[in-house]
């Protein structure tokens, strides 16, 4: 039977530009990200703050792909925003302005139901709030957590202490290289993973995740081979919607699903990075995701010559 899955992180506005054009405050954070990937499997329980400027038509973007927004706050005052750039590397975003806004005085409160969530998503924001959520939900069955190199450095004590009761680390590669102190990825995750979670999933960008984890060893998907790449902003949030969206939508967490979740969560992020903000998600389809799940699938496949 599905779950609704609880997402808890920023919402706002983005301006943005890259060598392929540029957008002036569009639907951005990570919790719209995530919640439009996810809801193409179930239901999804928003917990963020906006501003009393943030544009109603967003809200109706979210709200007609059944994402539930009775967890928004809105505050007084101006919405988070965050204006960047991309040149030729598209991997490496190069921030130009953040605003915090109201999400600076943002402490998470989740209704009553939302506490009762199964499948949950600490996005990147403060550990101390990730912690503060922690104490809210009840028995949650998969706790997934993001961070970024800020937190790291900033406040590891925190984030040694939200890692410690997830279920699973996701981060960048250079996030794990740079929290474990280390260039090789293997022997970092291992020592995020001696921390107790089950498993990290590593982001690597256009070359696709990996996956180390304590009952099913290490796993490797490709990334989509993608010749369209406008604005890769978002695409790991998406990532981990389709990633957690699809073990909701099963309300399964063993091994072989979290495997076939990384593909997922690889397709959906494949298609973010195809348009500006989440206008390429507003109109994905179920066919599409299930046609590049093929695809994927057919990337790895290969037949065994007799000796």
């Amino acid at each position: 039977m599905s779950q609704p899955v609880l997402v808890v992180g920023s919402l706002g506005l983005d301006t943005l530009k890259t060598p392929f054009g540029e957008a002036a405050d569009v639907l951005g954070g990570t919790t719209s990200y995530f919640s439009l990937a996810a809801s193409m499997y179930t239901r999804v329980r928003v917990v963020a703050v906006v501003g009393s400027d943030f544009p109603p038509e967003y809200r109706t973007v979210l709200e007609s792909r059944d994402v539930d927004l009775r967890g928004l706050q809105v505050m007084e005052g101006r919405t988070f925003r965050w204006s960047g750039q991309y040149r030729f590397d598209m991997n490496v975003a190069e921030t130009l302005d953040t605003q915090l806004n109201v999400f600076a005085d943002f402490h998470p409160a989740l209704p009553e139901d939302y506490r009762q969530s199964e499948f949950v998503f600490l996005a990147n924001i403060h550990p101390a709030l990730q912690l503060e959520v922690l104490e809210q939900v009840q028995k949650p069955k998969l706790v997934v957590m993001d961070s970024m190199n800020f937190w790291i450095e900033g406040a590891r004590d925190q984030l040694t202490d939200v890692m410690r009761r997830a279920d699973i680390v996701l981060l960048n590669d250079g996030e794990v290289r740079q929290y474990a102190g280390t260039p090789n990825l293997i022997s970092g995750s291992r020592q995020i993973l001696d921390l107790g979670p089950r498993a990290v999933v590593v982001k690597k960008g256009e070359h696709g995740a990996l996956l180390l984890s304590q009952e099913d060893g290490v796993f490797v998907a490709p990334a989509y081979p993608q010749e369209d790449v406008r604005d890769p902003t978002g695409a790991g949030d998406s990532f981990a919607g389709g990633f957690i969206g699809y073990l909701a939508s099963r309300d399964d967490t063993a091994p072989d699903s979290i495997r076939r979740a990384i593909i997922h969560g690889s397709a959906i992020a494949s298609f973010t990075v195809e348009d500006f903000s989440v206008r390429r998600l507003e109109r994905l389809t179920t066919d599409e995701v299930l046609e590049r799940y093929t695809a994927f699938r057919n990337l790895t496949r290969f037949v065994d010559e007799v000796p």
